[in-house]
């Protein structure tokens, strides 16, 4: 994890008691973790990273319960992170239309560091995931920090305006979650004061097209209908759909990460 590398001096004070009721303070930005529930102390578990969604926040994650228990009943640390306004900064974002994001992704790579050096969480077992703006953050962070995760889970958000050209690193895991009735972010996007939602699958054919991805078979669960694509080296780019607007369910991130497993990412 080579960023791990260049965050030293972000990480500020020594690291003082904090977890899932009381923030984890890295300079002027914050997190919260919780490790499951029976952790040992010692054991190296696996992670959720989670990015909220507008006017968010980690504390608000930290009181879904549902969230909060199917991570932890995963085995899983529950990783909340916290915008440092009201949202992401991030490229062709509402009043950051000249953002790079790499405030963003410079904060995602401290708080990795952070919570690793306070707790027993296994690197190579870590997934970025968010909803709605934290989608966004999450297709962000999945072309520029794609050697931070072994996979991504953006649901209901993908690129302000237009995917980049092209990405940065090797290429990502993702798994695109979406409702087909989403008023909020629809699949073809929609206006937002100065700027605007960009097209899902703009965002897919880009990364298709950045990772050599061929069509796989489709699959279905009980609430998600997925058109997969895989690549020659069994990356997975699936793109999952459910009955619904602008909402999400717990269950999604268990199966975006057994899909991950099964591709031999964790």
């Amino acid at each position: 994890m080579k960023y791990l590398a260049i965050v030293a001096t972000l990480l500020g004070a020594p690291a003082f008691a904090c977890g899932p009721d009381t923030d984890c303070k890295i300079n002027d930005r914050t997190y919260r973790v919780a490790m499951p529930d029976g952790h040992d102390g010692t054991t190296p578990v696996g992670a959720i990273v989670f990015s909220h969604g507008y006017r968010g926040s980690a504390a608000g994650l930290m009181r879904n319960r549902n969230l909060r228990r199917a991570i932890s009943n995963m085995g899983l640390a529950f990783i909340a992170l916290k915008s440092k306004e009201d949202d992401w900064v991030l490229p062709n974002s509402p009043r950051h239309m000249d953002s790079d994001g790499s405030d963003e992704f410079d904060y995602v790579d401290a708080v990795v560091a952070d919570a690793t050096k306070r707790h027993s969480i296994d690197t190579n077992r870590m997934v970025a995931a968010g909803f709605s703006a934290g989608g966004m953050m999450t297709w962000n962070l999945a072309c520029a920090r794609s050697d931070l995760f072994a996979g991504f889970v953006p649901i209901s958000g993908t690129f302000w305006q237009r995917p980049p050209s092209s990405c940065v690193g090797p290429v990502a895991n993702i798994i695109h979650i979406h409702g087909d009735s989403d008023p909020t972010v629809p699949l073809n996007g929609r206006p937002i004061l100065n700027t605007h939602q960009g097209r899902v699958s703009d965002a897919l054919e880009m990364y298709r097209d950045y990772g050599g991805f061929k069509q796989a078979n489709p699959t279905r669960t009980n609430q998600l209908s997925c058109k997969n694509s895989v690549n020659r080296d069994g990356d997975v780019l699936n793109f999952c759909m459910f009955e619904g607007g602008h909402s999400f369910r717990s269950e999604y991130l268990r199966y975006a990460w057994e899909v991950f497993e099964k591709a031999g990412r964790l």
